[in-house]
């Protein structure tokens, strides 16, 4: 088995883009597709799917496409932006729930024995 740890951060840009070549051709491979039928798949040229393979940088858009064509969009839920509450903005919503109930006006108008 390869390293799970890739050190992203220490890796230059050119290498990452190499990593995520290697990446895809080995998701081509395991789904048993030759670059030809991906490309075609995806809506791409072949020599642009033989470009990020050999670790050549190419649009976003085709990254997409080929991602799709692989059925591994979900890689990109890293990118979704999730709404975090603040512990003070948790404190805020927390007071502003109700704790008792209050008896109507009506309710408090009885009229007295007295």
């Amino acid at each position: 088995m390869g390293n799970t740890n890739i050190d992203w951060v220490a890796m230059s840009d050119t290498a990452i883009v190499s990593k995520i070549g290697e990446f895809i051709k080995q998701e081509r491979l395991k789904s048993n597709k030759t670059q030809a039928q991906l490309a075609d798949a995806a809506g791409i040229n072949r020599s642009t799917l033989s470009q990020i393979e050999n670790g050549e940088a190419i649009t976003m858009l085709s990254l997409i496409q080929i991602m799709r064509a692989l059925n591994i969009l979900q890689l990109l839920e890293g990118f979704a932006i999730k709404h975090e509450v603040s512990p003070l903005e948790l404190a805020k919503q927390d007071k502003q729930i109700r704790q008792r109930a209050r008896n109507s006006d009506s309710d408090n108008a009885k009229k007295s024995d007295w």
